[in-house]
């Protein structure tokens, strides 16, 4: 059996990064805390932390500060089905793992009616939506948007719909870098936008439709969705936006969509803990019913 106080000391000391801060969020000096880690790391046989600035955990160390978080998860969702609020005062902390499009786009107007009537104080842990099940996985989310179908075990998995992206570019983009069209020569020598070392999407698309690798072209790495679309409206360079952020631009012949071809359609899923407080449960059913309205039919 684990020591409760033990394995408070170490998930202090990895979420914090520091034995001192941890001693300052438990209460106790850091020789304190450090002796608890050490003795939990004698009773498993194993290290658990490398000492450093920040401590970093040891693959052991891993395990356990998932397993740890997990279990926070599941007690926080039980008290709170168990008890509710106890005022109306209070707020119930949820923690959604989400891509950086969605949360630009859709998932607030999706949520905001159920947030603000049952007082729930969001957390948006941001990643790629390829990654963002690992937060789930970790038990540092109750809930995730992902591009994962299989459902974690212990949680559940709703498909929400497909988010659509276009290739565009503005005018003079086009006229200074495609004036010949849009060729593997020209996809070579055009700067492309980019959200992120994590996205593989704009890669993904070249490499498919032209056997371009990622560094066969010139790239800017923008890593947020409001500026890359700006990127691409002020004639940085060329890249592919949810049609959600696109507006009038295609219409009012701000932007031009370069390669049609290149459209592509991303499914998203909504993965969550199977046991939920009633506030989790209504956030799902509305995140499942108002995403229809912004995301195309599965």
């Amino acid at each position: 059996m684990l020591d409760s106080k033990q394995c408070q000391a170490f998930l202090a000391v990895a979420e914090t990064g520091s034995f001192e801060y941890a001693s300052l969020q438990l209460h106790l000096t850091a020789s304190a805390v450090s002796l608890r880690v050490q003795a939990l790391e004698r009773q498993l046989g194993q290290m658990l932390l490398i000492r450093g600035r920040p401590c970093k955990t040891t693959p052991a160390g891993e395990q356990l500060l998932q397993h740890l978080q997990r279990q926070r998860f599941m007690e926080q969702n039980f008290l709170q089905n168990l008890q509710g609020k106890q005022a109306n005062s209070e707020f119930i902390k949820v923690i959604i793992a989400s891509n950086a499009d969605s949360l630009a786009t859709w998932l607030l107007p999706s949520l905001q009616n159920i947030v603000i009537q049952q007082q729930i104080a969001l957390e948006i842990r941001i990643d790629d939506q390829s990654l963002t099940h690992a937060l789930l996985e970790a038990g540092q989310a109750h809930a995730c948007i992902s591009v994962e179908a299989q459902p974690l075990r212990g949680c559940l998995v709703k498909a929400l719909g497909y988010m659509r992206y276009k290739m565009v570019a503005t005018p003079a983009f086009i006229a200074r870098w495609f004036k010949h069209g849009v060729t593997r020569q020209s996809l070579i020598q055009a700067p492309a936008v980019i959200f992120n070392q994590k996205d593989h999407m704009h890669q993904n698309v070249l490499l498919k439709l032209h056997g371009l690798t990622a560094n066969s072209y010139p790239y800017h790495f923008i890593p947020s969705s409001e500026a890359f679309v700006h990127a691409i409206h002020r004639g940085l360079g060329y890249g592919l936006v949810p049609d959600l952020q696109l507006g009038a631009a295609l219409e009012l012949g701000e932007l031009v969509e370069i390669l049609p071809e290149a459209q592509t359609d991303i499914l998203l899923y909504w993965h969550h803990w199977q046991q939920q407080s009633t506030p989790l449960q209504q956030l799902t059913l509305q995140i499942c019913q108002n995403s229809q309205r912004f995301l195309y039919p599965v």
